[in-house]
């Protein structure tokens, strides 16, 4: 019998490699008729609803043991806010990276979104129909939006060879580069929930998915996933 044996290996990131935590923001302040929500450059700005800061202190408690070069997080408050946490814990002070905000809902910011869908608008049936955010009227070109979330997280890979960080962001981006990775239809991967972990690591022009939203550490309870 032979003594070479050939086991299976653990992955193990190229040489080079950046390794990417995604962290969507907790959940935020729910939209109200009548109240809109604070906008920054024409995009709707709330704060975390009590609920989301929970799961910010859940998703500090799962990754407090855990060692990063650097955290990220959007000019949105509220990944700031879910940032806060775990960079106390850690004693970091988060970098804001605007590029990886989320996509810009057009007329539909400031909360009308969360009505539309609620309603299931014609228009969001229609977006979700074409896998396209820019039917709603004044929306971000979906070429623009591929291109800003690629070319922000290329600049951070550059920027953190051999190197791990956390970036928090929004579901829209957290899909849309799980969609790059993996070469998916647009929207195919909508849905993280809040609070939720995903990862990839980007080696060159490769990008590796190593997880799609984690949740085990929010609990056994159901988690919103929902848009935006």
């Amino acid at each position: 019998m032979s003594e070479v044996e050939y086991r299976q290996s653990r992955f193990t990131p190229p040489p080079g490699a950046t390794d990417i935590l995604l962290i969507r923001h907790g959940e935020s302040a729910p939209a109200v008729p009548g109240e809109p929500f604070d906008l920054v450059d024409g995009q709707g700005d709330p704060d975390l609803a009590p609920d989301g800061r929970e799961q910010a202190e859940l998703v500090a408690q799962r990754l407090a043991g855990e060692s990063f070069a650097a955290l990220y997080t959007t000019n949105l408050r509220r990944t700031a806010q879910t940032a806060a946490p775990l960079a106390e814990k850690l004693g970091m002070a988060p970098q804001v990276e605007k590029e990886l905000r989320e996509v810009h809902l057009g007329e539909f910011e400031g909360g009308v979104f969360r009505r539309k869908v609620a309603e299931n608008d014609p228009v969001i049936q229609r977006m979700f129909a074409e896998g396209r955010w820019d039917v709603i009227p004044g929306a971000e070109p979906a070429e623009a939006f591929h291109e800003r979330v690629r070319t922000a997280l290329e600049r951070l890979a550059r920027a953190h060879p051999d190197e791990r960080i956390a970036v928090f962001t929004h579901g829209g981006v957290i899909g849309r580069i799980i969609e790059l990775a993996a070469g998916a239809r647009p929207m195919s991967f909508l849905g993280a929930a809040n609070g939720s972990l995903s990862q990839i690591v980007i080696s060159g022009d490769r990008w590796i998915v190593r997880r799609f939203n984690e949740t085990a550490h929010l609990g056994d309870g159901p988690q919103p996933a929902a848009l935006s």
